[in-house]
């Protein structure tokens, strides 16, 4: 599902216009875009919680020209589905 796709069905179940509910998806992605990266967790109930993990530096191998490189330790994005979102999944 893309995000247009997503706006149409709030759009559909709601009845507001495109423009307030692509407004809407907008406003709320970049509000845990940026909580993510503050390094704040994001926790909605009943569907799931966006965190923020940390990677540990490792070694690695550029194989194209046979070289050793380290990766620094980064933080990436993850989430963590609820157990009433998994309890629907599971009975479709």
């Amino acid at each position: 599902m893309t995000k247009a796709e997503i706006v149409s069905q709030i759009v559909k179940n709601t009845g507001i216009d495109r423009k307030t509910a692509t407004a809407a998806v907008e406003a709320f992605m970049t509000s845990v875009m940026d909580s993510l990266a503050a390094g704040e967790n994001v926790y909605l109930r009943g569907f799931g919680s966006f965190n923020v993990k940390k990677r540990a530096q490792k070694t690695a191998r550029n194989i194209s020209k046979n070289t050793t490189i380290i990766i620094p330790e980064h933080n990436i994005p993850s989430f963590k589905p609820a157990k009433t979102f998994i309890n629907a999944m599971q009975k479709k």
